[in-house]
């Protein structure tokens, strides 16, 4: 059975600490790699809740706002929603997907109301469900 291209773990090691959204972390005894976060199957990410900043964003595609607004933002497929603590890189994710828009969500007055936030890695935050009530354009 062919497994596909074989890399080294140089190669594998430069993937790590190159790839510009630093998606990839390596176990402390580098026998294992994942996923920052994104994943579509059950993987434990080893994340502690934490307090956000007051406000984070949400980088979308123009035809998703009036569903979000309606519904809030869903995880759909992932574990997570991906929230951003910065525009630019909020812009970059809702450019992915169409004509992008950001949208604030009061992540401080959802945690003051109990809602859990994560933090991977990678800088990106995450939290299992945004109610429209803490969405504004």
């Amino acid at each position: 059975m062919d497994m596909g291209k074989k890399i080294s773990m140089q190669e594998l090691e430069e993937i790590v600490e190159t790839n510009n959204k630093q998606r990839y972390i390596f176990n402390t005894d580098k026998t294992m790699i994942r996923a920052n976060q994104g994943h579509s199957i059950q993987v434990d990410l080893e994340l502690s809740s934490t307090v956000p900043p007051p406000v984070l964003y949400h980088g979308t595609a123009e035809r998703n706002v009036a569903s979000i607004l309606k519904e809030g933002i869903q995880k759909m497929k992932r574990h997570h929603v991906h929230l951003s603590q910065d525009k630019d890189t909020a812009i970059n994710v809702g450019s992915r997907h169409g004509k992008a828009v950001v949208l604030n969500i009061r992540a401080e007055e959802m945690h003051q109301d109990g809602i859990l936030f994560y933090l991977s890695e990678n800088g990106v935050w995450l939290t299992d469900f945004v109610d429209k009530k803490y969405i504004s354009k």
